[in-house]
């Protein structure tokens, strides 16, 4: 059976020698095209302590156009605010993803503050990629009875362009994990999920933030404030039935929207006494017109861990995708290279190349869509 799949272009980066920032491993990087052209990553730099900054790095490429080493730049944030600094000197700016946004005219970053309370979405904004400027917390409205502010939540991105909201208005749109109580991958294994109990508490969910293009720019949207939800996504397939969580930022594509996401399950070797989990990847294909619908998702991983960088490091059996660049800039926009952590500690890249038509593939969604209720 013809599926897709990433294949492999290599290790891109390594925590440096004697370097203390990166004692604890580089990982889980942000990806985007600067205005000078430039690919730039901002990876998640862990110290031995698991104290994280999130770096910038510009990517460099052989002749061929594959990605091949990276040029260290600097920091673009390290925890200063409050909601990213614990009070025993801990803390972390973690796992950026970064996005264009068009209607807003710059970079938007989602990244994780690992908070006093627990890990937090937080924003931040930039006109060049070098400079950053905190925006906050992201904050929500209730959906339904259910409250997001004060949980944990991960794995945020935003689309680059304005999606419709549920209401029918122009939004911002971000796709996210939140960490509901008893919905963690370790509290999941340890007790059976019946997952006809409450499918929203195991969703990517959607929630929109409005824009106004026509208002002055510091009146285009109210930051970080997300007033509408939508669940988009559950567990659906067996290599993912611990949990699944966004990866890469949402592309255009001209089969519509595309995004990497990750899924977790239990490894065949896990045990009572030692649960180990195994961490893949997998593809999402959303409408153009409204990307809450899925139209094309993966059955199976388009990468799993099987390299020994990916199946022994600082956490075990991980491959997780959280950048990707269209290569326009050598002639190939069905090419993407997809930036991903590898066990935690370093970071690989690897190539998919989208076919000429996904026929082959619609089967992989009917009846299998994990929608939303």
């Amino acid at each position: 059976m013809k599926t897709l799949k990433l294949k492999r272009i290599g290790i891109l980066m390594e925590p440096e020698p004697n370097n203390p920032m990166e004692a604890g491993g580089v990982l889980n990087p942000a990806a985007a095209r600067g205005r000078d052209g430039n690919l730039y990553l901002f990876p998640r730099i862990a110290t031995k302590d698991n104290y994280s900054r999130i770096g910038i790095v510009k990517v460099l490429f052989n002749n061929a156009g594959d990605p091949i080493d990276v040029e260290r730049i600097g920091i673009a944030l390290e925890p200063e605010a409050d909601y990213e600094k614990r009070p025993d000197g801990g803390g972390g700016c973690e796992d950026a993803r970064v996005t264009y946004v068009e209607p807003l005219e710059r970079y938007i970053m989602t990244y994780t503050a690992f908070s006093p309370d627990g890990p937090r979405i937080a924003l931040a904004q930039s006109q060049d990629l070098l400079k950053w400027e905190r925006i906050g917390l992201a904050t929500y409205l209730p959906y339904e009875n259910m409250a997001f502010n004060g949980i944990n939540n991960k794995d945020a991105c935003v689309f680059p362009m304005q999606i419709p909201s549920p209401h029918g208005h122009r939004a911002l749109g971000m796709l996210h994990r939140p960490l509901f109580p008893g919905t963690s991958p370790e509290e999941k294994m340890g007790h059976p999920w019946d997952k006809a109990l409450d499918k929203h508490h195991e969703s990517i969910w959607l929630s929109y933030c409005h824009i106004h293009p026509e208002k002055q720019e510091s009146e285009k949207w109210d930051p970080a404030a997300f007033t509408s939800h939508r669940p988009l996504a559950v567990p659906v397939f067996d290599w993912e039935q611990i949990k699944i969580g966004s990866g890469a930022p949402p592309v255009m594509t001209r089969f519509g929207w595309m995004f990497c996401y990750h899924g977790v399950s239990e490894s065949k070797n896990s045990t009572l006494e030692k649960q180990q989990l195994i961490y893949s990847a997998g593809l999402m294909f959303l409408s153009e017109t409204d990307p809450y619908d899925i139209t094309l998702r993966s059955f199976e991983p388009i990468l799993e861990p099987t390299l020994p960088e990916e199946t022994v490091g600082v956490i075990a059996n991980v491959v997780f995708p959280t950048g990707i660049d269209r290569r326009d800039d050598i002639g190939m926009p069905d090419r993407y290279d997809v930036y991903y952590g590898m066990a935690d500690n370093r970071i690989g890249v690897a190539r998919l190349d989208l076919p000429e038509n996904l026929d082959w593939y619609e089967h992989s969604q009917k009846d299998n869509d994990g929608t939303k209720s």
